[in-house]
């Protein structure tokens, strides 16, 4: 496990180190690890997140969560990572197009979308609401799905993050929901079933964080919620 971590992060580092250069926009990598798992211990224990503001009005996200298999050695890992290209439609405009492309451990299980993405922060109208409440939020609709499922899937993401200038500018709160909708499920599962994590986060020094993170997995059987914490360490150019 340790050696996996390690050269994911010599392979993304240099990349952070390129966007620096290449890309006025700035951008962000954090690196997450979570030692303490509360309920389920077949979950995320590490996880890496890339930001970056692009030319011509392209952005770029991408996560990659690893774990550990249930029932292996500690050392046997299981991977899930998003890739996602957004364009802005225009400079003022609050809504992008999206890419998205998923690859996980295992086979045939790997999808790709393509979808709209709402910054409701960023809509006229609603900007000094959200500048009121330190919130960014946006709501992406993935309408159209590529994998080997023979159903019409689609899929509704949620994502925020919420700061407290009010109280210390040290805090902030984070998250997503997917919600899936139409999706070839086994029947003692839910229909639409959704993930989703909201991550409280302190800074402790410097780009050291502190988190919390609760989290909910309808598509594992038994235990759909966890609580885990750990540390972050963040770096912004």
């Amino acid at each position: 496990m340790f050696w996996c971590i390690l050269s994911v992060a010599g392979f993304i580092y240099p990349l952070s180190a390129q966007a620096d250069v290449k890309n006025s926009g700035g951008g962000f990598i954090d690196f997450n690890a979570y030692p303490y798992l509360s309920d389920t211990d077949n979950d995320t224990i590490v996880t890496i997140n890339v930001a970056a503001k692009l030319e011509n009005r392209f952005s770029y996200f991408s996560l990659l969560n690893l774990g550990k298999k249930s029932g292996t050695e500690a050392d046997t890992v299981t991977y899930y990572t998003e890739q996602n290209l957004r364009w802005k439609i225009t400079e003022t405009s609050p809504f992008d197009l999206t890419i998205q492309l998923n690859f996980r451990s295992g086979e045939k299980n790997d999808r790709h979308r393509l979808g709209v993405r709402w910054r409701l922060n960023d809509t006229p109208g609603l900007v000094d609401f959200f500048k009121a409440l330190h919130l960014k939020y946006a709501l992406n609709l993935h309408g159209i799905q590529f994998d080997h499922e023979a159903a019409y899937v689609w899929q509704m993401e949620h994502a925020f993050r919420m700061v407290f200038p009010g109280i210390s500018d040290r805090l902030y709160l984070a998250g997503f929901i997917d919600h899936t909708f139409n999706q070839d499920l086994p029947e003692d599962l839910p229909r639409n079933p959704i993930v989703a994590e909201v991550q409280f986060g302190v800074r402790l020094v410097e780009n050291f964080f502190g988190i919390t993170e609760y989290r909910i997995n309808q598509y594992r059987r038994g235990e759909t919620d966890n609580l885990a914490v750990g540390v972050e360490y963040k770096i912004v150019w």
